[in-house]
């Protein structure tokens, strides 16, 4: 294989590496699954997500408190960016997050995740996030999401 062709297959590894952190980030928090959310940070990386900056591990116990006031929420992640600099990666990618609360209003946020990614040991994990957070709605209860699961849970 020529360098070249090596070049760009090392890049959509790595690019599909940062892609999967996202999407086991996202499943994580939904399901309340600590363990793969944990998975996705480096121990010394800062999450800076609105109205909570800290370590990973308050992080996640954060968002489960949060989680837990839903009876369902999801994590959607749209359009991803990512920017390769050899073993870093600047990367904004754009959510949208509904939870579902079983009253009269729905919740619904908008915004982006704005992560330096950072592979050591040949392993990319989130170093440092911030989470703009660029839209909070409520949304009217209907019958879209009214049959759904109770937050899922690792059992």
């Amino acid at each position: 294989m020529d360098a070249e062709l090596e070049g760009k297959l090392r890049e959509l590894v790595d690019r599909n590496e940062i892609w999967r952190v996202m999407q086991k980030y996202g499943r994580g928090l939904d399901r309340l699954d600590t363990p793969l959310v944990r998975s996705c940070y480096w121990d010394d990386a800062i999450e800076d997500h609105g109205n909570f900056v800290g370590t990973p591990d308050d992080f996640i116990e954060w968002a489960n408190m949060t989680t837990r006031a839903f009876q369902s929420s999801q994590h959607g992640l749209l359009n991803h960016a990512c920017d390769l600099r050899g073993d870093d990666a600047y990367c904004e990618t754009y959510y949208l997050f509904t939870g579902i609360t079983g009253g009269p209003m729905n919740f619904m946020s908008t915004g982006r995740y704005v992560d330096h990614f950072q592979k050591r040991g040949g392993e990319w994990r989130i170093a440092n996030r911030v989470c703009i957070i660029e839209g909070k709605y409520d949304l009217p209860a209907s019958m879209t999401g009214a049959d759904l699961p109770p937050a899922y849970t690792p059992e």
